[in-house]
């Protein structure tokens, strides 16, 4: 793997692993993350992609922004790939991320080749009532006091809270989600579900012609597993479920989700 550039973009903060002439891959965040997220998978997709792992704004390294809306996040990411003068990238995003991918690839399908979600919930229906930690550090009136306050250990077990099996959360994953404000996770969120509920994101991916994986857990805690299958509807599109993995397949199963993500870009379609 080679490191060559760190840089600020668009209002984010930006990691570019790999040659610059392998096949572009975009890596973005959920809710609540940053960049550092991917560092399991990175050494792996490195070998055979120019990996761009981004900081949504406001999350990670990345300052703040005017809006949190997916189609403006999206937009930004945009603004950054014609920047590099990327066409066709193959574009992943966990969680909420897929959101931004999915608007990335409904405003310029230009430049999105294919797309990977991963724990990506499809329709608000799906959302389970979320691990009792979550809930008392993001809602008022105990969150905002709680957030301020977080320790690492209350930040890690948060992350972790999400996970079904035990994983080893990054230091620079704790530092970046440090760094996110109470009101800025507070908006990310609100945005994301006015997203989803103005659309779900099958019936999005369904309008678009771009080849389509799906990586969910099997026991994912924050959506309903059996709701990946919502997904099959979309044409061109592969479900993956994987048993025993909670709602951070890049942290719980790194492996397993680095070689389906690059049998994925390997083929071009599902």
């Amino acid at each position: 793997m080679s490191k060559y550039d760190i840089e600020h973009s668009h209002g984010m903060h930006v990691v570019h692993d790999g040659p610059r002439q392998a096949p572009p891959l975009l890596l973005i965040h959920g809710s609540g993350a940053s960049g550092g997220c991917w560092s399991p998978l990175v050494t792996a997709l490195a070998d055979h992609h120019h990996v761009i792992r981004v900081d949504l704004p406001g999350c990670g390294q990345s300052p703040p922004a005017a809006s949190y809306d997916v189609p403006a996040q999206a937009g930004q990411v945009a603004a950054l790939l014609d920047d590099l003068d990327l066409r066709h990238v193959a574009a992943v995003g966990h969680s909420s991320g897929g959101y931004v991918a999915t608007a990335l690839a409904e405003q310029r399908p230009d430049l999105v080749g294919s797309l990977a979600l991963i724990s990506s919930g499809p329709r608000l229906g799906a959302l389970l009532r979320q691990p009792f930690i979550l809930r008392v550090l993001l809602a008022p009136p105990l969150g905002p006091i709680l957030w301020s306050r977080r320790s690492d250990a209350m930040i890690r077990k948060g992350i972790s809270a999400t996970a079904v099996c035990p994983v080893d959360v990054p230091d620079d994953v704790v530092a970046d989600v440090r760094g996110i404000s109470y009101r800025v996770m507070r908006t990310v969120l609100r945005r994301n579900t006015a997203y989803i509920a103005e659309r779900s994101v099958p019936e999005r991916l369904a309008a678009l012609e771009v080849p389509v994986l799906v990586i969910f857990g099997a026991a994912d805690p924050r959506w309903e597993p059996s709701s990946a299958h919502q997904y099959e509807a979309v044409p061109n599109a592969r479900v993956e479920l994987l048993p025993g993995v909670g709602h951070l397949p890049m942290l719980e199963a790194p492996e397993t989700t680095s070689k389906l993500l690059l049998g994925f870009t390997a083929t071009g379609h599902p």
